[in-house]
């Protein structure tokens, strides 16, 4: 399969990138930069340069391919303007990408957060939120769905809140990086709730399952770890950063802080079962002390 994938370059694209690529596909790959071209040629992907905003390059790059791997996101996530902004411009990208597969039954996979389920892990057959701070994208996402009625095989792959790889990524990367500026490895609340976790390459081989074989208008959940304290991913950061680990003010992880506070596990049996999925890379703790000091 040819497949078009944007976001190649980061944390999950790249892993995504050689997976299909060591899995017998070719890539064109959105580039936005030359650094970024270089990377994925690098990679053994072709490069179709433009950015997330530029539409009809999408539009370009869905049209040449047999199937298409959505994963580009803005960077700007320090205010929730900025964050609503980068979500507004996915789901514009997302729009243009689902239009131009109408009706060739080819297939699109798509990312979005897994949801919150009181009380419990949630589940593949939990929706996703479509309001809140984040609300956007599960309404893209559910718009991105319903193409299946319209002869594209769309599917998505719902993330848990971190995607790690050497002790990087996801939102304990974000934590990571606060307690560097802070000097605090810090938590919210009592720091007794859960956050899902998966390393990158075992997503990506999720990502390559889902884009051969789903069904049309599918969720799937890349889950490996169903849910870490957070008070005990902080503890693994201050230990190897040298920093006091103790509990501080959601405001101190901007827009994403009333994420950061709430419990959310997440289960992937169905995921595992239906696609014959098995995460074999380390878990987030144990992949946290890559972190260098």
């Amino acid at each position: 399969m040819h497949v078009f994938v944007t976001g190649g370059t980061g944390t999950i694209g790249s892993a995504v990138v050689t997976e299909l690529l060591t899995n017998g596909h070719t890539v064109l790959a959105l580039a936005r930069s030359d650094g970024s071209e270089r990377t994925l040629r690098d990679a053994g992907a072709e490069v179709l340069r433009g950015t997330l905003a530029d539409l009809d390059v999408l539009r370009a790059g869905a049209a040449r391919a047999d199937g298409v791997v959505s994963l580009a996101f803005g960077r700007d996530y320090g205010s929730a303007e900025s964050l609503a902004a980068s979500i507004a411009e996915e789901s514009a990208a997302m729009t243009a990408l689902g239009e131009a597969l109408v009706g060739g039954e080819r297939p699109i996979v798509t990312v979005s957060g897994t949801p919150w389920a009181p009380g419990r892990a949630a589940t593949e057959a939990d929706p996703l939120p479509t309001d809140g701070p984040v609300g956007g994208r599960g309404r893209s996402v559910n718009a991105m769905l319903a193409l299946a009625s319209r002869g594209v095989r769309a599917t998505a792959v719902r993330m848990p809140r971190t995607v790690h790889h050497n002790g990087q990524g996801g939102f304990a990367g974000l934590l990571t990086e606060t307690a560097r500026r802070t000097g605090v490895a810090g938590y919210p609340g009592d720091g007794a709730q859960r956050w899902p976790a998966v390393h990158a390459l075992d997503a990506a081989v999720l990502f390559r399952l889902v884009l051969e074989s789903a069904p049309a208008g599918t969720a799937w959940h890349a889950v490996a770890d169903e849910g870490d304290a957070v008070r005990d991913i902080a503890a693994v950061v201050g230990r190897r950063l040298g920093l006091p680990v103790r509990p501080v003010p959601e405001e101190t992880f901007g827009p994403f802080g009333p994420i950061f506070a709430m419990d959310q596990p997440a289960s992937s049996a169905h995921t595992r079962a239906a696609l014959g999925w098995r995460p074999e890379h380390p878990s987030l703790l144990a992949d946290l002390e890559n972190i260098q000091p």
